[in-house]
């Protein structure tokens, strides 16, 4: 079986995700207890607005170089694909600089008179040289991923995800001993750009390291045309644009969060302050921990791209029919345990981590862990059609959910009961419908069959075995070891007892261990613990 597929490459960037996901946790979770609700408000206000103009200054972009690079060097025009890369490097050096002075120019506008939260000044302030760096680190990024060479990105997003905590946190601490909670939230913000510079400064380093590997038999192949560097940008334009768009809904939904959540709060009754902390309970806190499993699900979608894509160019519609069911799969397999984990233990989890917060915390993460089921194959399926060149349809169907998010977050969030409860209730209802459109378009445009009880019935088994077990477990050891302890052994008990479902009711077979790195080895210790046949 062909081992070079899109999932050696999502085990790579996944296994860098989980890096730069466990040094995100050292930092949201000690930056939560050092500034508290209040400073996780203002500093999720100014994330928030750096996220969603980051895609349109850089998200859209990788997935575009990448697309065309790979095109290219399936035809062996390797000067052709540098090419591009050059282009979209000079590009994405003027768009990074353009947005990095819009956003601080714009600062005082938008926490006035946008989401009335005045006191992110700073916090929103401080991300403004981070669009910059990020935005040019974003043309090395889709260089190599379209080469299918995952490490240089890898390597890049732990270099970042390490400064921005070391900064952060420095900075958190030093601001809020000295002035106040504002400038923490300020300094907290300011390790994004710190993090982008460092990993700008380590991926031009391997790039150069690398360059003759870049070029075989140093230089131009002369069998093609050369096309103009306006021809490339419209090329990268016509694909990243689209993809820009749709990556920038993710964002725009938190922003509706911002922009409603934090007045609609207001308007039922609860002050400035109350309603800061809760927001910041809801997407400095419990969204955080949601976001973890995208991770491996976000390293899925950017690895299917470029396979999806050369299959497509090839007319191999088998091949391109298979590769969707397996990213969908893994998608579901890595989503639904996730989902059912954190719904599960959401309060022993949140007062393990913030034990200064109300319990009631809780409830926000058990409703909001319900969105990563349809997240997680929402991500893998908007790669398929990225790389089957339909980028306006996840777009659309993003676009979509984030209406319904609109109209069920402005409903719930007023009724006090529910208050930002309302906006976690939102955000499942989006990614659901989402979800939905996009497998639908998918199914419409590949003819791919899904097999029920592989896609459906035993994840369902296995992830509810995984769910009563760790349910039961947790309430018999509380009384004896208490919250903290019980709840990692639960944890861990949990992933065991997922993974040996996973195997005996053979969700997961033979030639899936076969597509990874490793596999072999896997395969054989299964085998001789009697794991598998």
């Amino acid at each position: 079986m062909k081992k070079d597929t899109f999932l050696k490459g999502a085990v790579i960037l996944g296994a860098a995700g989980m890096i730069v996901k466990v040094m995100g946790a050292f930092f949201r979770i000690p930056l939560g207890i050092i500034i508290e609700s209040e400073g996780m408000g203002y500093y999720q206000v100014g994330y928030t607005v750096f996220n969603f103009l980051l895609a349109f200054t850089a998200a859209g972009f990788p997935t575009a170089i990448s697309k065309l690079v790979s095109e290219k060097r399936a035809n062996e025009d390797y000067y052709g694909a540098h090419k591009v890369f050059k282009t979209s490097f000079y590009l994405l050096l003027a768009l990074g600089a353009v947005g990095s002075v819009v956003l601080a120019l714009l600062t005082s506008f938008l926490v006035n008179n946008v989401f009335q939260s005045p006191n992110a000044y700073y916090a929103v302030l401080a991300l403004a040289p981070a669009l910059f760096f990020v935005a040019v680190l974003a043309s090395f990024r889709g260089y190599f991923q379209g080469m299918r060479d995952m490490t240089p990105t890898a390597i890049s997003q732990v270099v970042e995800q390490a400064m921005r905590v070391v900064f952060g946190l420095s900075l958190a601490i030093l601001l809020l001993r000295s002035m106040d909670v504002t400038y923490a939230a300020g300094g907290a913000s300011f390790g994004a750009s710190a993090g982008g510079a460092f990993a700008l400064a380590m991926m031009m380093f391997l790039y150069r390291k690398r360059k003759n590997l870049i070029l075989p038999e140093g230089g131009q192949v002369t069998a093609f045309e050369e096309e103009t560097s306006q021809q490339i940008i419209k090329n990268l334009l016509r694909i990243a644009v689209p993809i820009a768009i749709g990556a920038a809904v993710l964002p725009l939904i938190n922003m509706i969060d911002t922009f409603i959540v934090l007045r609609r709060l207001q308007a039922t009754g609860f002050s400035y302050e109350q309603a800061n902390s809760l927001y910041g309970q809801l997407q400095g806190m419990a969204t955080a921990l949601v976001n973890l499993p995208q991770v491996l699900t976000v390293a899925l979608a950017m690895s299917i791209v470029p396979v999806i894509s050369e299959s497509a160019a090839r007319n191999d519609w088998e091949a391109v029919r298979g590769d969707a069911k397996s990213a969908l799969r893994v998608a579901l397999l890595i989503g639904l345990p996730a989902s059912v984990g954190l719904a599960v233990l959401s309060t022993p989890i949140m007062t393990m981590l913030y034990p200064k917060e109300p319990a009631s915390i809780g409830r926000i993460l058990f409703f909001l862990a319900f969105a990563v089921t349809f997240l997680a194959p929402l991500q893998a399926l908007t790669g398929v059609l990225q790389g089957l060149g339909k980028p306006d349809v996840p777009v659309r169907n993003l676009m979509i959910g984030a209406a319904f998010k609109f109209v069920a977050t402005y409903v719930l969030t007023g009724i006090p009961a529910l208050n930002v409860i309302g906006a976690a209730i939102g955000t499942v209802i989006a990614y659901f419908v989402a979800f939905l459109l996009n497998f639908l378009a998918v199914k419409r445009e590949t003819k791919v069959t899904m097999e029920i009880q592989q896609f459906v019935i035993k994840p369902l088994l296995s992830v509810g075995t995984m769910g009563v077990v760790v349910y039961l477990f947790y309430r018999q050891l509380y009384p004896f070891l208490g919250n903290s302890l019980a709840t990692v052994i639960s944890i861990a008990i949990g992933a065991a007892v997922y993974g040996i479902m996973l195997l005996k009711t053979e969700t997961l077979i033979r030639a899936d261990f076969e597509l990874l790195p490793g596999g072999d080895k896997i395969l054989k210790l299964l085998h001789k613990i009697k794991l598998m046949k």
